[in-house]
């Protein structure tokens, strides 16, 4: 390959007009490729640019004859051809110097014959490829430099994946780490839980439940629910949750409990409009009662003598639209076989065979007094209640589902 003749187009930084700048008029700018050649030698320079254009690359050329030129130029570039021998840097410290200002490009070296191992050290390095001056043409040229930009938009987007995952995977461990244990060593009542957030690929909600042991024969519960389902509301969920076991375990008086949650409630919530429903209930073994407080929220479910009704306990007001205190309501247990199902509204507000009518409370009742559930161990009757829903529904249920099965005896 002749070297041309030196001439003062690739002079400066400005685009080279051999290199295809004029050309193409037509093509969209994406498909476009825009290259900074950093090269102090005008000759090999404009050598660059008269092989680009007698291959009509769609490269569009700029070009500084210095690093320090370079950083002025550098934005908006695709690729930097970079030489290893500039006035101001020499070597891979000109190379680092340009990774560096120049993280989105790729970069390409230039060597000398005699360096070209040099070449081999700078991809090391983090250069995309290197080329020998001399040895190329431009068809080679023009599918280097493509190449060498295709590899590190691949291995940009390869490092952002890697990052999405790390940050899904830290966040999955923290929504884990949130989940609530279940503070009982009693084994006179089995808990079951479930919980299944309306978010894709979230691990909690803004649903909540809990179970606090606070005496051996007695139990606190609570199952709440804040609208909304995005990142904030599953956060308000876990922080009325710990703030619920945080009062239970200090001791306050029952009737002081939901109005110091709403507190935390209307302290947190980052918009008025944000609300909650609650229901708790708290267990005496010894007396064989329940109390149940419902603060907006759809009542439990008893299952006893091969019954099943809903806890006719007052719906009381929302969380946090105006304070007033839930309604206490006593339940007395006539046996020692029960089951009290605490649940959240994801539950009971998919569609009944596709009409507008909604599964709701007595659609609930009905799913746990069908016999069929009775080949069901209670370990898995939330999960199957799930189930039973989605397939009334036709589909997956859209809301947060949260669950507890508190039991005792045969639960039946």
């Amino acid at each position: 390959m002749t070297r041309p003749q030196r001439g003062s187009g690739a002079s400066g930084a400005a685009y080279v007009p051999s290199a295809g700048a004029g050309l193409h008029r037509g093509v969209p700018p994406g498909e476009r490729l825009r290259v900074l050649l950093v090269e102090d030698d005008e000759g090999d320079a404009f050598l660059v640019g008269e092989l680009l254009a007698e291959t009509n690359s769609m490269i569009d050329l700029l070009v500084a004859t210095s690093l320090s030129e370079a950083r002025q130029r550098v934005m908006g570039v695709d690729c930097v051809l970079l030489d290893l021998g500039l006035p101001d840097a020499q070597g891979l410290d000109g190379l680092r110097r340009v990774l560096e200002m120049a993280s989105g490009a790729a970069v390409c070296v230039l060597t000398g014959r005699s360096d070209e191992h040099l070449g081999i050290v700078a991809v090391a390095e983090g250069a995309q490829d290197y080329l020998v001056k001399g040895q190329v043409d431009g068809v080679l040229l023009t599918r280097a430099l493509r190449y060498a930009v295709e590899r590190k938009r691949a291995d940009e987007n390869a490092r952002r994946l890697r990052e999405v995952e790390l940050r899904q995977a830290e966040s999955a461990r923290l929504e884990r780490g949130l989940l609530p244990q279940p503070l009982m060593t009693t084994d006179e009542v089995s808990v079951h839980t479930f919980y299944r957030p309306g978010r894709h690929a979230a691990l909690i909600g803004g649903d909540f439940y809990d179970v606090v042991q606070t005496q051996p024969d007695r139990i606190d519960l609570i199952v709440g629910d804040v609208c909304g389902h995005g990142v904030d509301e599953a956060a308000l969920g876990v922080e009325l949750r710990v703030a619920w076991r945080a009062l239970v375990l200090a001791g306050v008086p029952d009737d002081e409990v939901l109005p110091a949650l709403e507190q935390v409630l209307m302290s947190e919530r980052r918009l008025q409009e944000i609300f909650a429903t609650v229901a708790t209930t708290r267990l005496d073994l010894a007396s064989a009662r329940a109390t149940v407080r419902l603060a907006g929220h759809p009542p439990p479910l008893l299952l006893s003598g091969g019954t099943v009704a809903p806890v006719p306990a007052k719906g009381g007001l929302l969380l946090g639209v105006r304070p007033r205190r839930p309604i206490a309501f006593d339940l007395e247990f006539d046996t020692d076989d029960w089951s009290l199902l605490m649940y959240t509204d994801g539950l009971i507000e998919g569609r009944v065979n596709g009409g507008d009518e909604r599964l709701d409370v007595p659609g609930l009742t009905d799913l746990l007094a069908d016999p069929a559930n009775r080949a069901v161990p209670l370990s898995e009757l939330p999960a199957w209640l799930v189930g039973r829903a989605e397939q009334i529904n036709g589909g997956p249920l859209a809301d947060d589902v949260a669950m507890l099965l508190v039991t005792r005896g045969s639960g039946r």
